[in-house]
This record gives structure tokens, C-alpha cells and sequence, in this order.
């Protein structure tokens, strides 16, 4: 039975281990040591990666010559099983990662900042028609394959926060005025819409949502109306509505920005932190604000007395690790720390599974029956727990981050890895049943946008850090993938979701380039943070930054650092304050002493690392300015 008599199409990702002209073939090795081999033929197509906005570059007439030993590809072809010599497999079209064999292009010192700067492009489009009028009255949450609004007339609260977010860092890594100037509208039209403010309470909360109603009116909406959150206040939505909020005060610093933060974190300790067991719970009810309502037991869902993976993770890099590298302040380091000890205690649960537990009652007993996760992991959240312990690691060091990050990273490879064409899975059984060799895929094969940039950025300051040459193969095999299949060449902008071969998957709402679940924080911030681990950690490159802070933001100090990163590893080189150069920093603490002024400031900074810096010690004092 199951016999494979039919031809069927895949991808094959590995490393050329050598090509015979004579038979036209050439053979490589799978990222899990697997042997291949594949027939060329007159018709193979092979092409050049390309990042978005720029051209197709074709290679069909050199690529013979350029199968090196060693150089990675991935090559999409036929299978025909059964034949006189086995399973033939002829190649249909290969794709090259760069020029030289031991070259990546997604790795050279700018193509992630290019890539955010026409992801934000794409959405400037998309939603205000690139005129350079920003008018959150006709944002809309859902987007058509090609970037057009849908029929919807729904503004999500969490998805403009994600779009502000995106653009904020469009302005981060590559300066442009629009793309702050578009920040700061959303960020305006969520808290002047979107937002409300107990002052008795000291308390911001956030709608799940309005409907922009035919006579320009709105329908505001507090409850979530989604999956298994209907009729609740999901603590992520709240976490999610202040992302943007907070990486947009990185840059300017404005006091209102500030404050609604504040006021929403506020929240979080008043109404979703359990004094008693710790943590947060998931839901409150949108009526009592209470996390036991036996109004989150109706409908069937199951919501009280509850935590979960995002009511305590998330907090981590959608807002707290951002709002402490613009302050400083101890008290986000204690939350930090807090959520992250929460995870090394309660999350493992090696004995049982390699996949951490992600879903519990409010006493911290195991919930495995909830709604569509029951017994189930969510691969990037695994990820995500590996690339947040050892961010806040370098804060304040701990054995149990280090022990918890490495150990999801050395499991996740063999059990939410595709070995045979790159890229990671979503939802897998936590357990294997017996004879089984494969945790079972709980809904399909596909791989999400978002979860690859958790298995990118895990693996890249993992090695960044401990300079593993696992994780470092981990790092560009998953870059590979993503640059390979998730970047929509033509039309602009991410895909939701492919197939596991790459081909995208253009059905229902995951054919969308925005819809509840998507806008641009994920891309952005991988395009971001790749960016920094990359250039910083891994390949000693300069990169710069740009922030623009008003009068009196920041009591005259602005931060800079771009990450959490190890100590002492990246030092300011240089900065400019409206595009003179400007001397009063502090390279260590990688701080900018902010000069007086009664209007907006354009601040550019260089971030060195510090090995490149002593190893240009002696080449002069405009060498390592030279070199941007």
C-alpha cells in the first residue's frame, strides 16, 4: 500500500557535493546529511536570489559552472519513483544564493534594511496610495495577494499597532521622513480611536476593533471577535496594541506616547497579573475585567482562569525590551526578568515532550484540552522562547536562560525542521504516538511568514553569541527559505503562508497581505534584528541608525543601543545631529548627549562593533567612518 507509482514535484534544499557533465547531474546533501541527486536538462531554469524591488537575473547560461562543492541551493524538479535506476528526480529550476559558493546575498551588510524599506513602501501604497497623506480613516485591516483593500470597512486595533510598528522601523534602520511621518498618524489615530483611559483607575485599555461606518462613522468594538479570544480581552491583544506605540517612542520620545504605555502596562499589572501563582492570564472578561469570570466559560470557550504562551512571553519583544533600551529603567528590566523566569519555571516539559507546554490553568496545572492547541505546539513559539532567553540574557545573566535557549535549539532542527526543502512548520502533536518517527502535523504542511523570522533570529543570536557553528548553519538555511519563498517579487510585500515546497498558498485569508493576523511587525522586525545580530555579532559590519527625538525628550539622553546585546561587543563610532557631525556621546553606553533645541532633531548614529574598532585602531581616525 502507499506505494509512490505517480511523478510528483518537490523542492530539494542542500550542499552540492559534486556535478558530472558527462550525465548532466548534479549531487548534494540535505541540511540532515540525505544524498540527492539531480538530472539537469536543456530546459533547467536557474535564477539568482533576489530581494524585493529588485530584478529577475537570470543564470540558466552560467550555473553549470558555478555547482561548486559546498555551495548551498535549492532546486525545485520531478520525481518519476520506480525507474530502472530508482526514483529519478530532473531539476526544473535552481535557484542560487550568490555568486561565490561560500556567498549568501541575504547576508551582505544591507539587504534586510532594503527589504523593510519596500515592505513599508508596499503598505504606504496599499493603504494611503503612496501620496504622502497619511489618513487612518481609510486604513483597512484586510488586504488583498496584491495589496488592495478588500470590501471590509474593519480597523483592527493590533494591526495598525503592527503597520506603525513596521514603519518606525523603516525610519530606524534606513531614515526617510515619510515612513516616520506615517508612524506618527497611526500612532495618533489609535490613541485619539482606539484607546481608553480610566484616570480613577490609572488604566488604559484598548478596543479589539472598529468598523468605519458608511456615513464616516464608527462602531467601536471591545471584545475580541476572533477564534478561540471571542467575547474576551486577550492579554496579547493589549500587548500588541502598544507595540507600535513603543517602538515609535524609541525614536521621538514623546511624552503622550509615553504615558499610554504606562497606563496600559498598568493594566497588565492590575487586572492580568496573578499576585498569587504569578504570571499573566490570557483573558479577562470585557464587562468585570475579572480573569475568573464564569462569563469566559460561555460559548464554548474556556478562557477563565487561564494563561498561556502570549499572555506572558509576548510582553518580551512586542514591547518590554524596546521600552527599557529607550529608558533604562529598572522596573522594565524587573518585568523582563520576571516574564523570563516565569518561562525557564513553568514552560519545560522535557520529560513528556521535546516542545515546551504552552497552555495552563491559572494555577499553573497543564491545559491540554484547550480549544483547537489541546496536546499541540506552536513550533515558533519554541523559537521564540530560544531568541527572547538569550536577548535577556545579556541584561542579566542567568544559567537557566542560556540551559532553556540552547536546549530548544538543539532539539527544534530534527522535530519542526523541514530537512528536505528548509523552513519551519507551525502547529505539530507535542507526542508521538507509537511507531511513529514524525510528530504528526495537526492541520497541514504550510509554513508561516512569522515563524520563520523566530527560527531566523533564534539561531542568529544564538550564534552571534556563542559562536556555534550548528546555529549558524540553522541561521542561513532558514534565511535561505525565507528570502527564497516568502518575498513576493512581484506584487510586494510577504507572503502569509506557502506550501512546503515554497509555492505560495493563496487561499482564504492566509492569500491576504493584511488581515487580523498580519500587518508588517514580523517582517520589520526580522528585517531589523537580522540586521543587527548579522552585522554586529556575526560579520563585524558597521551599520547605522536614525532616530528623531523632540525638545526634551529623553531628559536630554538618548539611548541607542539596538538590542540587548553582550556586553562590550558594539560601541557608538560616530553620530550626527541634523547632519553635523556630533561628538558628545558615550561610546561604551552607547548614550547621545542631546544638544538644546526647540524643534525635532535628526539624530544618525554608527554602531561599531567593538572588535572591528580595535582592529582599525591604527588605520586612522576616519576609517571606520569610511566605511558606511
Amino acid at each position: 500500500m502507499n506505494e509512490l507509482t505517480f511523478t510528483f514535484s518537490d523542492l530539494v534544499a542542500g550542499y552540492v557535493t559534486g556535478y558530472d557533465p558527462s550525465t548532466d547531474t548534479v549531487t548534494l546533501n540535505t541540511s540532515d546529511g540525505r544524498p540527492f541527486a539531480a538530472r539537469l536538462t536543456p530546459n533547467t531554469v536557474a535564477e539568482m536570489l533576489r530581494n524585493l524591488g529588485e530584478a529577475y537575473v537570470d543564470a540558466g547560461a552560467q550555473f553549470r559552472g558555478l555547482l561548486q562543492p559546498g555551495r548551498f541551493i535549492h532546486v525545485y524538479g520531478v520525481f518519476y519513483p520506480g525507474e530502472a535506476n530508482g526514483t529519478g528526480f530532473e531539476a526544473k529550476h535552481v535557484l542560487l544564493f550568490a555568486k561565490e559558493a561560500d556567498e549568501y546575498r541575504f547576508e551582505s551588510p544591507d539587504w534586510w534594511q532594503r527589504q523593510v524599506r519596500a515592505i513599508a513602501d508596499f503598505y504606504l501604497q496599499a493603504e494611503f496610495g503612496g501620496a504622502g497623506i497619511f489618513d487612518y480613516r481609510g486604513y483597512r485591516t484586510d488586504l488583498s495577494i496584491l495589496g488592495t483593500k478588500t470590501q471590509s470597512v474593519r480597523q483592527e486595533t493590533d494591526t495598525i499597532s503592527r503597520l506603525v510598528y513596521g514603519l518606525a522601523t523603516a525610519y530606524l534602520l534606513n531614515g526617510g521622513q515619510p515612513y516616520l511621518d506615517a508612524a506618527r498618524a497611526g500612532a495618533d489615530y489609535l490613541i485619539e480611536h482606539f484607546c481608553q483611559v480610566d484616570r480613577s483607575q490609572q488604566i488604559a485599555y484598548w478596543y479589539h476593533a472598529i468598523d468605519v461606518l458608511p456615513d464616516g462613522g464608527e462602531r467601536k468594538i471591545l471584545a475580541s471577535e476572533s477564534g478561540d479570544d471571542f467575547n474576551a480581552i486577550p492579554c496579547y491583544e493589549q500587548i500588541y496594541a502598544i507595540a507600535g506605540l513603543t517602538q515609535l517612542y524609541r525614536l521621538t520620545g514623546a511624552p503622550r506616547l509615553r504615558e499610554i504605555i504606562d497606563l496600559t502596562i498598568n493594566l497588565f499589572q492590575k487586572y492580568f497579573r496573578d499576585p498569587d501563582h504569578g504570571g499573566y492570564f490570557s483573558h479577562i472578561d470585557p464587562v468585570t475585567f475579572d480573569p475568573r469570570s464564569p462569563a469566559l466559560d460561555t460559548g464554548g470557550h474556556t478562557n477563565a482562569d487561564r494563561k498561556n504562551w502570549n499572555s506572558v512571553g509576548d510582553h518580551i519583544p512586542a514591547y518590554l525590551i524596546n521600552l527599557f533600551l529607550a529608558t533604562g529603567e529598572q522596573k522594565y528590566a524587573d518585568m523582563l526578568e520576571d516574564c523570563c523566569d516565569t518561562i525557564t519555571q513553568r514552560f519545560p516539559d522535557y520529560d513528556n515532550s521535546p516542545f515546551v507546554q504552552e497552555k495552563f490553568f491559572g494555577d499553573w496545572r497543564k491545559d491540554q484540552e484547550y480549544g483547537q492547541q489541546r496536546n499541540r505546539a506552536i513550533v515558533g513559539h519554541n523559537l521564540k522562547i530560544a531568541w527572547n532567553l538569550t536577548r535577556m540574557n545579556s541584561l542579566r545573566p542567568k544559567d537557566a536562560y542560556v540551559a532553556m535557549a540552547t536546549r530548544i535549539a538543539d532539539l527544534m532542527p530534527s522535530v519542526g525542521a523541514d530537512p528536505q526543502r528548509g523552513g519551519w512548520y507551525d502547529m505539530v502533536e507535542r507526542v508521538t504516538a507509537p511507531g511513529e518517527r514524525f510528530h504528526r502535523l495537526v492541520w497541514h504542511d504550510r509554513k508561516a511568514w512569522w515563524q520563520q523570522e523566530q527560527g531566523i533570529l533564534a539561531y542568529l543570536i544564538l550564534d552571534g553569541v556563542l559562536d556555534r557553528p550548528e546555529y549558524a548553519k540553522q541561521a542561513r538555511e532558514g534565511a535561505a527559505f525565507y528570502n527564497a519563498w516568502m518575498l513576493d517579487t512581484g506584487a510586494g510585500g510577504v507572503y502569509f503562508n506557502v506550501l512546503a515546497n515554497g509555492v505560495p498558498f493563496e487561499l482564504g485569508s492566509e492569500r491576504s497581505k493584511g488581515s487580523h493576523a498580519m500587518a508588517m511587525y514580523h517582517s520589520a522586525e526580522l528585517g531589523y534584528l537580522a540586521a543587527v545580530y548579522g552585522n554586529l555579532l556575526r560579520r563585524e559590519q558597521p551599520m547605522d541608525l536614525w532616530f528623531q527625538p523632540q525638545p526634551g525628550a529623553f531628559g536630554a539622553t538618548l539611548r541607542v543601543a539596538p538590542d540587548l546585546l553582550p556586553a562590550g561587543r558594539v560601541r557608538i563610532s560616530q553620530v550626527w545631529v541634523n547632519g553635523h557631525e556630533h561628538r558628545d556621546f558615550d561610546p561604551e553606553a552607547m548614550t547621545v548627549a542631546l544638544p538644546h533645541s526647540d524643534q525635532p532633531q535628526n539624530v544618525r548614529v554608527r554602531l561599531t562593533p567593538t572588535a572591528l574598532i580595535k582592529e582599525l585602531a591604527g588605520a586612522g581616525a576616519g576609517a571606520i567612518g569610511g566605511l558606511a
